[in-house]
């Protein structure tokens, strides 16, 4: 996954508004299909050969589009990771396909901000707690929402390991399920302690993007969820 910051995105007439992880845009589409294409003819990532997915995605023929900085009244991505707001930036990810976050009837930041972790509790398994970095995308509307009430991504961010937030015991291993994490482990740290569904709270990763016509958003999970999992890296862009 590529995401792109800064006056570049203008510049070269990528698209983070209306269907934005779609089709339809030309600087979205062959930048992705670009990288895509290092990756397997330079990369050697042939299906079958270095690149043994099970299933694969549509994101492999290409997936790249631009935060939509203007709506937000965030921090963009770039900005939190350090750079200037000038600077432009790209931003990689080794993440899968959207999953949808639908929430349609929230009027205040602390529901919506449930209703997402809600949804993140089950990203990779209900039961894979100690989750590495998730990328979230935000619609204008969600924005929207936060903003009125004046919280920040922080906020939002404690809000979801809250909402996420289990005992140990409901997390076990058992006769029904064989994902989970051992009675040993759960007794280690205490039957009955909360554990929240990332390892940190940083690791819910905020881009803002997409049109102002609805009320969804979506989430991209990452590969394996460990310190050897997915990891973000953001560069700036030199022209």
């Amino acid at each position: 996954v590529i995401m792109v910051n800064g006056p570049i995105r203008d510049r070269i007439g990528m698209n983070y508004r209306f269907n934005v992880l779609g089709q339809g845009n030309r600087a979205n589409a062959t930048i992705g299909r670009a990288v895509q294409l290092i990756v397997r003819n330079v990369g050697g990532g042939r299906p079958g050969e270095v690149d043994r997915a099970a299933l694969g995605q549509p994101g492999k023929y290409t997936f790249c589009f631009a935060e939509f900085e203007e709506k937000s009244n965030w921090e963009p991505l770039h900005v939190e990771r350090g750079f200037n707001r000038e600077d432009s930036t790209v931003t990689v990810y080794a993440g899968g396909a959207p999953n949808g976050i639908i929430d349609q009837l929230s009027r205040d930041a602390k529901s919506l901000a449930t209703s997402y972790g809600l949804s993140l509790a089950a990203a990779g398994h209900p039961k894979q707690y100690g989750h590495g970095e998730i990328v979230v995308v935000v619609p204008p509307e969600h924005v929207d929402t936060f903003a009125k009430d004046g919280w920040s991504k922080d906020q939002v961010r404690a809000q979801i390991q809250a909402a996420t937030a289990r005992p140990a015991r409901e997390l076990l291993r058992d006769d029904f399920c064989a994902e989970g994490i051992t009675r040993a482990q759960a007794e280690r740290i205490g039957l009955d302690t909360q554990i929240s569904k990332f390892r940190d709270p940083k690791d819910i990763i905020f881009v803002v993007a997409g049109g102002p016509a609805g009320k969804f958003a979506a989430y991209l999970g990452g590969w394996v969820s460990g310190p050897m999992g997915s990891s973000t890296t953001t560069v700036k862009i030199r022209d």
